[in-house]
């Protein structure tokens, strides 16, 4: 944990394993998920639209490799990094055949500035073989297995419309971590019908798993998705950004000291949001939460459930060591 900040941040783990700022490139592999192809019959998940959550730039007909020059030129300018990780954000990216995800992954790894690999995906999207094409990459690479999560409420996911059970998480982090594979679990804060005990029973979950790190979102409202119709209907109201800064620094509290916190808040696309208008201001949100914490005189790992086992160990030989040799030689 960087002794500057009351939890343990993406920034500095990449700097601690690379020695160098490193940045994530978010890639567009123009896929989709079981939720929307009509697979499971749901109509997708409340919060999600047609873009997924991705940039749209496979519709603008950009390639892999496409994205990750316009990216390592953009955040080289901006930040001065030299060593980028290939973020495959939009939709579910483990769902299609193994030969076609090996040879995006390849498509990216073929840079020798890209050190790793970080995948978004659901838990109801990884088979054995591809798990098992994942392990393999993750023997000489960096790799996050990114699980989406949102919620440990079984009622919840069928309210958001998610597709899967909680028990069906809790498989793909055991098959995942039975393989070597580091995975970060994403969460909702504000989903409809949760309150604080709904999220600290979710952290108390995360905090039982054999997980690396976790992603915590807040649920806002995007155009042309179900929970802006239920927005407009008055039948949802999105978090204060006060309620939302206390919650986050409860979950943070409840979670092992070891998780490399990946996010701590959204960011959505500037034309695409509806509400609530103070998620965009990512910084002064972030700020809130580090003063919150001092407030408390607390920090990530100060209520964490007693009982589990000492941090490592729930992990085991899973805490990666430094990839320096093992990318750029």
């Amino acid at each position: 944990m960087t002794p500057s900040l009351p939890y343990r941040d993406l920034s500095a783990y990449l700097r601690e394993q690379f020695g160098t700022r490193v940045q994530k490139i978010t890639l567009d592999a123009g896929l989709t998920c079981p939720n929307r192809d009509g697979t499971l019959g749901t109509g997708g998940c409340l919060y999600c639209n047609d873009r997924g959550s991705g940039t749209g730039a496979f519709r603008r007909g950009l390639s892999i490799t496409d994205q990750l020059r316009e990216g390592m030129s953009r955040l080289a300018r901006r930040y001065g990094a030299r060593k980028f990780i290939a973020y495959f954000q939009s939709f579910s990216n483990t769902y299609a055949e193994v030969s076609r995800l090996a040879a995006l992954y390849d498509e990216a790894l073929a840079f020798p500035e890209v050190v790793g690999l970080s995948l978004g995906t659901r838990p109801d999207c990884l088979s054995p073989e591809i798990l098992d094409l994942l392990a393999g990459y993750a023997r000489s690479r960096l790799l996050w297995l990114e699980l989406g999560l949102q919620s440990a409420h079984d009622d919840t996911l069928k309210r958001i419309r998610r597709g899967h059970d909680v028990a069906c998480f809790t498989r793909a982090v055991t098959a995942a971590a039975a393989r070597g594979l580091m995975v970060v679990a994403h969460i909702i804060l504000g989903l409809p019908g949760e309150g604080p005990e709904h999220l600290h029973h979710t952290a108390r979950y995360l905090a039982g798993l054999p997980l690396q790190g976790v992603k915590i979102h807040l649920l806002y409202i995007i155009r042309g998705t179900p929970l802006e119709d239920l927005y407009r209907q008055g039948a949802y109201e999105p978090l204060t950004e006060e309620a939302y800064i206390s919650l986050t620094a409860d979950v943070l509290e409840l979670l092992p000291p070891h998780l490399v916190i990946h996010r701590l808040t959204g960011d959505p696309h500037p034309e695409e949001l509806v509400a609530p208008e103070w998620c965009r201001h990512k910084n002064r949100v972030l700020q809130g939460i580090r003063m919150e914490l001092a407030r408390r005189g607390s920090r990530q790992g100060s209520r964490r459930p007693s009982g589990l086992p000492p941090d490592p160990n729930l992990t085991g030989n899973l805490i990666p060591k430094p990839y320096e040799k093992q990318t750029m030689g």
